[in-house]
C-alpha cells in the first residue's frame, strides 16, 4: 500500500475544503427565484417592424 506523501494531502485537503464551502454556497444561491422579465420581446419586435417599414417605403420612393 502506497503511502500519502504531504504535498498530495494538502492537494486532496484543498480540494475538499472546495467541495465542502464553494459548492454549498454556489448551491443556496441558485435556490433563489428568477426576476419577473421586464418585458415579453414585444416592444422590440415592433421596432424592427417599423424599421422594415420605414425601409420598404424609402426603397419604393426611389424605385418609382
Amino acid at each position: 500500500m502506497a503511502v500519502i506523501n504531504a504535498s498530495s494531502f494538502g492537494v486532496v485537503a484543498i480540494v475538499l475544503l472546495f467541495f465542502a464551502v464553494v459548492l454549498p454556497m454556489a448551491h443556496a444561491t441558485g435556490l433563489a427565484p428568477a426576476p419577473a422579465p421586464t418585458s415579453d420581446g414585444t416592444a422590440i419586435d415592433q421596432g424592427v417592424a417599423y424599421v422594415l417599414m420605414v425601409l420598404a417605403l424609402v426603397l419604393t420612393y426611389l424605385i418609382h
